[in-house]
């Protein structure tokens, strides 16, 4: 019986084979390139900060993020980390993803700095 594919072997298998190979993606500050050597870096210090902000197994933590090297990084880290990732659709209406938060009882949430306008319209309870 083949053994399933996890997060963290997907992370390491890139790293291992494709260490100069580039992720490149746009957000307000420009152009970013990585690797996906230092993809993995990252996200290993991502992972690390989840522990010192006492992140724990099976605790929610929610993204409001774009999709770039930042929110790649968070798909790594938060499930590698024994969390569970919960994507929030900002382009739902504010009410909306004002209940789906409140519902969700993330214990922390990784929202991009250009969407904080946004969170500011959410009614949080």
């Amino acid at each position: 019986m083949d053994t399933p594919l996890i997060m963290t072997q997907i992370i390491e298998r890139a790293e291992k084979y494709f260490p100069k190979k580039e992720v490149v993606s746009r957000t307000d500050g420009g152009i970013h390139t990585f690797t996906y050597a230092e993809i993995a870096e990252r996200t290993r210090r991502l992972t690390s900060n989840l522990e010192k902000f006492g992140i724990q197994t099976g605790d929610r933590i929610g993204t409001l993020a774009w999709n770039h090297h930042r929110h790649l990084e968070a798909y790594f880290a938060i499930p590698c980390h024994g969390a569970v990732l919960h994507t929030i659709n900002m382009r739902l209406s504010p009410q909306h993803v004002s209940y789906i938060v409140n519902s969700a009882e993330d214990r922390l949430l990784l929202i991009d700095p250009d969407v904080i306008p946004f969170w500011k319209q959410l009614k949080m309870s």
